[in-house]
């Protein structure tokens, strides 16, 4: 679960990022949400928020909020939309716009991530991102006086080499095996997953990630480092935003 399916859902999203549209079976509908036999709707995780869209059932539209985890991945639809009947076979549709937003961000970040780890050592304490703009914390007790405009050049010089942003799903053992792969000061991989997403920056950064990304770093575009804070003796803020 949470690799190639979530319970009763083969999570397309994570096969093709660049998947839109497609047509689907419901197999749950009710208060608690819409449970669909494929979906292509990112549910949410890592710091990267839920997608939104619509599904268009029989000449009707259901809008789709946002997304809950448990046993199944519940889609959750705007109040008062109806809810398709189970085993009506619907029409997904993803807000193109805010997904391609985050997979930029998303891939951004991971450059961010990179450079800090290769250049200052550090690691990551905490994160999150809306589409466009985001903020990564690292355990990095000194900065130099020029940090944030350094920070900002090492960065677009990466998203400018064109890296390829590769994706596999490796055994546990296999995947725990490979040299700091994990990026965060704890690791969040839960004890009973036994398959791991990986996420290769070709050249620059290679973490454990569940998320939705660019297929090269050419297509983020241009990262601005908008402020540097202190958080504590040894914690930095980094926000940035695509320009």
């Amino acid at each position: 679960m949470g690799v190639t399916h979530h319970g009763r859902t083969e999570r397309l999203d994570l096969a093709d990022p660049t998947l839109r549209e497609w047509t689907c079976t419901v197999v749950h509908s009710d208060a608690e949400g819409i449970v669909l036999d494929r979906s292509a709707f990112y549910p949410g995780g890592g710091g990267q928020p839920p997608d939104h869209g619509v599904l268009l059932w029989q000449g009707v539209q259901t809008r789709i909020a946002g997304t809950r985890k448990g046993d199944d991945l519940y889609l959750i639809p705007e109040e008062g939309d109806p809810l398709p009947p189970v085993g009506t076979v619907v029409a997904g549709a993803i807000e193109d716009t805010r997904r391609t937003l985050l997979m930029r961000t998303h891939s951004g970040l991971h450059v961010l991530c990179g450079v800090v780890f290769r250049d200052f050592g550090a690691l990551v304490t905490g994160g999150n991102m809306e589409p466009g703009e985001a903020r990564m914390d690292f355990n990095l007790p000194e900065v130099p006086a020029d940090f944030k405009a350094r920070l900002e050049e090492l960065v677009n010089r990466e998203v400018l080499e064109d890296r390829r942003v590769v994706t596999k799903v490796l055994e546990r053992e296999e995947a725990l095996a490979l040299p700091d792969i994990i990026r965060t000061q704890s690791n969040l991989i839960p004890a009973d997953e036994t398959e791991i997403r990986i996420v290769d920056i070709v050249g620059l950064d290679v973490q454990a990630d569940g998320g939705t990304h660019v297929a090269s770093t050419a297509q983020i575009g241009k990262l601005q480092v908008v402020k540097v804070e202190s958080k504590g003796k040894a914690n930095r803020r980094v926000r940035v935003r695509l320009v």
